[in-house]
């Protein structure tokens, strides 16, 4: 049995939650400006510069990358064979989103209750989902979600009878109701299956997969490059002015699920699409 101080998961939370906002994973800035390579008419090609540009100068000058530092979204695997002392788990990762936020002067966007709207100050309480894994290892991954691209996400209850198609035309038409809105080019993240809430689990989680990595099932894997293919013919472009990029990447995550149900949710995510990870 390992014992790990719960206040180096608060630490390392914090630190992970600065970091997401303030430089994104070197796979993802490579896609952007190979897809900023790859568009060939003025404005969409101009868009994508700048988008590099400010993700440079974010890198460079130490400031976030978005003005939205988004709500905490924690994925937390805990070994099995770890101890934790010094306090309670969840309290020490709100800890740490507190002083992550405060101390790295990210914007503080969450309020305590959804219809009588006070900030709660610190953008506490995290989205936190949190698994019991074999080992004595704490894996974080943090991922603060902005809410222009998290407002264009839906999810939809198919039947059994569903054809592969028909899951495929919901994902691409909820990328065209969304439009310009989440700050395209977007990364798509869809869940398949689970029941109500987990196939959304399921969409969240696929948008932290490397955009290097394709689903490792090769019936998925096409599945994501036919839907890549047919979002970009769609022409909705950059920042929705138009062009060949108006996704960088889909991901798609199953779980099993009833026989009587086909849960499928799309959660959408803007360029910036942070996320952040360590093991203690």
């Amino acid at each position: 049995m390992r014992e790990l101080h719960v206040s180096e998961i608060e630490n390392t939370v914090a630190r992970l939650l600065v970091e997401a906002n303030k430089v994104l994973p070197p796979d993802l800035c490579a896609r952007i400006a190979d897809a900023g390579r790859g568009e060939e008419a003025p404005l969409p090609k101009k868009i994508m510069e700048t988008l590099c540009e400010n993700l440079d100068a974010a890198r460079e000058l130490d400031v976030p990358i978005c003005q939205d530092t988004g709500m905490a979204v924690l994925f937390i695997d805990v070994g099995q064979d770890v101890h934790l002392v010094g306090g309670d788990f969840a309290e020490a990762v709100n800890r740490g989103v507190a002083k992550g936020y405060t101390e790295g002067l990210l914007r503080k966007s969450v309020v305590r209750d959804p219809l009588r709207r006070v900030n709660t100050g610190d953008n506490t309480p995290a989205v936190l989902h949190t698994r019991i894994v074999p080992g004595d290892r704490v894996h974080i991954v943090a991922a603060p979600k902005g809410f222009g691209s998290e407002n264009m996400s839906q999810l939809r209850m198919f039947t059994p009878s569903a054809a592969p198609q028909d899951l495929m035309d919901f994902v691409v038409q909820v990328v065209r109701d969304a439009g310009g809105n989440p700050c395209p080019p977007m990364v798509v993240g869809v869940g398949f299956g689970g029941d109500f809430e987990q196939c959304a689990f399921l969409a969240k989680k696929a948008l932290c997969r490397a955009c290097s990595e394709r689903n490792p099932d090769p019936y998925y894997a096409d599945m994501e490059a036919q839907l890549l293919a047919r979002i970009n013919a769609l022409g909705i472009g950059p920042q929705g002015f138009g062009g060949k990029t108006t996704a960088l990447y889909v991901n798609i995550e199953t779980a099993p699920t009833h026989i009587a149900g086909l849960p499928v949710a799309v959660n959408i995510g803007c360029h910036v699409t942070r996320h952040a990870e360590a093991t203690l």
